[in-house]
């Protein structure tokens, strides 16, 4: 294990693996990441997958198998899914046993065409969870305005949530209530909220890439000051949302009988700008109860000479405020800046799942 990652980890950060692919399952990969690197989750995208299935080779026998049964490709792309899902999560369930659920997750997302339609994101939430079968899996659902009831329904039956695309803290503390609305409904079903678990998706790396060419643009000193500093102000302000949320009667009510808290996780934490320090987004948001989730390249950044020194996040809080003060004084809306955000992250997801099925098609056809 890197004492880098060790230290991350005592600190109260749990750290998931952002990549998965039959490969890095059949290799024994995933397995050395959580041997050595501390790695104690998994989470995917339909970029993700798109990159592991596009290779083709890992998947093709059963890429002939599902093309001799004359499958849709959509179905195809699912069922390739669920078995890499169901085999990370048999991996991880060592973890998931020992944290009494809290990780050893593994994420499958809901079709991302289905961002703006409540009832077959429901749908489909519910029919991945029962597919996969496996108790530490989590269904991915994106936190815009339309699926948001369907985060609710999907919690109050049961299905453990990672909700995903946030990008402001409005927008997060919509999902803080959606999640509490899901568990206050699965109590008046019968359900054991404790079997309920949660997290929300905070993509941080973006906000930098989108208003440092504004400040760029300003050219001021002002402007200067404020530059690859807006994406971690944002988090930290998510924290205390998150913080602010665990002090009231509502969740205290739920936290009275077995609900769990659900945790803020960074994600988008590589950085995009080369002339930053790779491991930025993991330094300047290390702080107990939450997750991070790693691609590879961050991953060994982080072993290699990560700079922590424990909680980074409380005391910058007042700092991160001010921050978004003097933004707003510069002329740029963050509100702005984070609706822009939400539907092209959405648009993101929609190409790469459409990449995904045109792989897929391509390789259903050769066989054929």
């Amino acid at each position: 294990m890197s004492d880098k990652l060790a230290e991350l980890s005592e600190i109260g950060v749990s750290i998931w693996l952002d990549d998965l692919s039959r490969g890095r399952i059949r290799s024994g990969n995933l397995q050395e990441r959580i041997d050595e690197d501390h790695v104690v989750g998994v989470t995917t995208n339909p970029a993700i997958f798109s990159a592991a299935i596009g290779d083709g080779a890992d998947y093709a026998d059963q890429i002939e198998d599902l093309a001799k049964r004359g499958v849709s490709v959509d179905e195809a792309v699912f069922e390739m899914i669920v078995d890499d899902v169901r085999d990370a999560a048999d991996i991880l369930m060592p973890i998931y046993e020992k944290t009494d659920g809290r990780d050893g997750r593994v994420s499958i997302e809901v079709d991302p065409r289905y961002s703006a339609d409540m009832v077959k994101t429901i749908e489909q939430a519910k029919d991945l969870w029962d597919r996969v079968g496996k108790p530490n899996t989590m269904i991915k659902i994106p936190a815009t305005p339309e699926s948001l009831p369907a985060v609710t329904e999907a919690i109050a039956s049961g299905v453990s949530v990672n909700v995903t695309l946030i990008f402001s803290v409005d927008q997060y503390r919509d999902v803080i209530d959606a999640y509490m609305t899901g568990l206050e409904e699965a109590l008046e079903r019968g359900l054991d909220v404790s079997k309920i678990h949660s997290v929300a998706s905070f993509f941080v790396s973006r906000v930098d890439s989108m208003i440092d060419p504004k400040l760029d643009e300003l050219g001021s000193d002002e402007a200067r000051e404020l530059r690859s500093k807006m994406g971690v102000a944002n988090a930290r302000l998510a924290y205390a949302a998150y913080e602010e949320s665990l002090a009231g009667d509502r969740w205290r009510a739920l936290e009275s009988v077995g609900a769990n808290r659900q945790r803020p996780l960074w994600a988008s934490t590589g950085v995009k700008d080369a002339s930053l320090s790779p491991t930025l987004y993991v330094d300047e948001l290390a702080v107990d109860d939450t997750v991070n989730t790693l691609p590879e390249k961050t991953l060994r950044a982080v072993a290699a000479g990560s700079v922590l020194r424990g909680d980074a996040v409380r005391p910058s809080v007042a700092e991160s405020r001010e921050l978004f003060v003097r933004l707003e004084e510069l002329g740029i809306s963050f509100e702005d800046v984070s609706g822009r955000l939400l539907r092209e992250g959405v648009e993101k997801f929609e190409v790469a799942w459409g990449v995904l099925l045109g792989n897929v098609e391509g390789a259903l056809g050769d066989v054929g």
